[in-house]
């Protein structure tokens, strides 16, 4: 392993191997390790083959060390500065909502273009007996 390799530590490194899921990056002959595609850049990488290749020298940051597992996760996007966000534009505040609540609001609601379940069952259920009234009617003539 390299002599001073510690999580936190920032080291130069070849990229070894790129898979889908992120990049081999060997940090001496005898040390590798792992640099997800979460890892890569600041911002989205859908495909990490548009941003490393195999031989590229790469600037990473030790985040973690499996001792058991000798395995190493590595960091390209934590040695480069956060890009600076743009500032977000305020937006329109939200009507507020009436207090209180309850029943009367639902009815409301109801006639404002949505009807809850319990409303149209008991329209469908008008419906259904006007109609067996009315053919109730006609039967009898």
């Amino acid at each position: 392993m390299v002599a001073n390799l510690e999580v936190g530590s920032i080291v130069e490194g070849k990229v070894t191997g790129v898979k889908a899921f992120g990049a081999f990056v060997a940090l001496d002959e005898n040390t590798q390790g792992l640099v997800h595609i979460s890892e890569v850049a600041h911002g989205f990488v859908k495909d990490i083959n548009e941003v490393l290749s195999v031989g590229d020298e790469v600037k990473v940051k030790v985040l973690t060390i499996d001792e058991n597992t000798k395995k190493i996760s590595l960091s390209i996007r934590a040695t480069q500065p956060a890009p600076e966000r743009p500032e977000r534009k305020e937006r329109p505040a939200r009507p507020a909502r009436p207090q209180g609540g309850g029943r009367k609001q639902e009815k409301q609601s109801a006639t404002q273009g949505f009807n809850t379940l319990e409303d149209k069952l008991k329209d469908w259920l008008k419906q259904s007996n006007e109609i067996q009234a009315d053919l109730n009617k006609r039967s009898k003539r």
